[in-house]
């Protein structure tokens, strides 16, 4: 190789580091500026919203009986509407945080944390039937492997509670240097034309009257996956279950 040819390497190693840092730098002024901006509506938005639903459950117990029947179902609608509110920028809010937290990666035992994710929702008393098969370690953060597994678990049994008799499995594999982990149902599906829309922030695919959530779930374990430096994605059909799949990098030598 030429010196001319090592100059050029060199140039161009040193161009790539200053683009990377200078994303770097842009990618965390975005994060700072997000998280600024769920703080300032978390705290102007919450009093104000408080305030609606307190009046408007004033008026249901004080005056409620000047009120026809549109009345009444327009002070209560006016009410539902500010808790609901209030919780969506809970959502926001605890989304951020969650981004925001410090990365600490260990080698976790991911078939211990996803025995332990089934038996706490067993106990909540879940119909559900897990099967757990042998999963490889996981490289990551133990708390945030943990929010990814159990809203992945949680998600499963919201979208099965209509089968006689649901089920959720989990199983992994290790190759080309990752680790894919899935969580598979026997729930009501979706329609795969839509899957991307999954992982959106307040993106819904169902009706919130047939399937409760508010859409700030799965895009928390995408955000928390990215961080580890993996993918996740769905496949699934309507009425015949779903599988969530996600991608973590083995760990470094």
């Amino acid at each position: 190789m030429t010196e001319e040819s090592i100059d050029t390497l060199r140039a161009e190693r040193d161009r790539l580091v200053c683009a990377l840092t200078d994303r770097s730098a842009r990618l965390e002024a975005i994060a700072k500026e997000f998280e600024q901006f769920t703080q300032i509506l978390s705290h102007d938005l919450r009093a104000p919203l408080r305030a609606l639903e307190g009046f408007a459950q004033i008026l249901v117990e004080d005056y409620g009986d000047k009120f026809d029947a549109a009345g009444k179902r327009c002070v209560e609608t006016m009410a539902s509407s500010a808790r609901k509110a209030s919780a969506l920028i809970e959502d926001l809010h605890g989304f951020s945080r969650w981004c925001q937290r410090p990365f600490h990666p260990s080698v976790i035992d991911l078939q211990q944390l996803a025995e332990q994710k089934a038996g706490e929702l067993k106990a909540e008393g879940t119909a559900v039937q897990f099967h757990v098969d042998a999963l490889p370690e996981a490289w990551g953060d133990p708390d945030l492997l943990e929010a990814i597994l159990g809203e992945l678990l949680r998600n499963a049994v919201k979208f099965t509670r209509r089968q006689a008799h649901p089920t959720i499995a989990i199983s992994g594999q290790s190759g080309n240097g990752r680790t894919v982990y899935s969580v598979r149902d026997n729930g009501i599906g979706f329609n795969s034309k839509y899957a991307g829309r999954l992982f959106g922030v307040f993106q819904r695919l169902h009706e919130e009257k047939d399937i409760e959530g508010r859409g700030i779930g799965l895009a928390t374990v995408q955000r928390l996956v990215h961080r580890h430096g993996g993918s996740v994605w769905a496949e699934g059909k309507v009425n015949a279950g779903a599988t969530f799949f996600f991608s973590l990098p083995v760990r470094p030598l």
